[in-house]
């Protein structure tokens, strides 16, 4: 099964993308990546006998690579023109998805002014909420004491 994925992934590689990678992961599965278009699509034995998992991704900057963003499985007996297919889907759902991510990421600037803000963790005092839940604990093991010193 691992030999026929790894052509299969070859064949689709090249259809896919002119410059690629494909290497085999520890589960078995076979990854193709597209450095030039910042894709990656992963091919992994599916529940079925014959059947294939394809899942696509994006990969970050410094080369990690994003969690996949869509999935589909596919008929290892399929054709390589329609495994493509399943693929281009996959790949344009993971691009639109990036695309809706990207302007939610971008950094908003605070109304506050610099100085304004407090750094965190300065401050040498204890909060009143830190007092009260160590007083619960210290409370909590009285009880216990106190209970086993009266129940032997």
């Amino acid at each position: 099964m691992s030999a026929h994925l790894r052509d299969t992934a070859q064949e689709l590689a090249e259809i896919l993308w002119r410059e690629h990678t494909v290497y085999r992961e520890r589960s078995g599965g076979v990854v193709i990546r597209g450095e030039h278009v910042r894709r990656w699509i992963s091919l992994a034995p599916a529940g079925g006998r014959d059947e294939v998992l394809v899942r696509a991704g994006r990969i970050l900057d410094g080369g990690t690579t994003a969690p996949a963003r869509s999935e589909a499985v596919v008929p290892l007996s399929a054709s390589t023109g329609m495994l493509a297919a399943t693929c281009r889907r996959l790949l344009a759902e993971a691009a639109a998805d990036a695309a809706l991510v990207a302007p939610q990421a971008a950094p908003r600037r605070s109304r506050r002014s610099k100085k304004a803000a407090r750094p965190k963790g300065s401050g040498k005092h204890t909060s009143f909420g830190s007092w009260v839940i160590l007083a619960c604990v210290t409370g909590v093991i009285a009880l216990y004491i106190y209970s086993a010193a009266m129940h032997g």
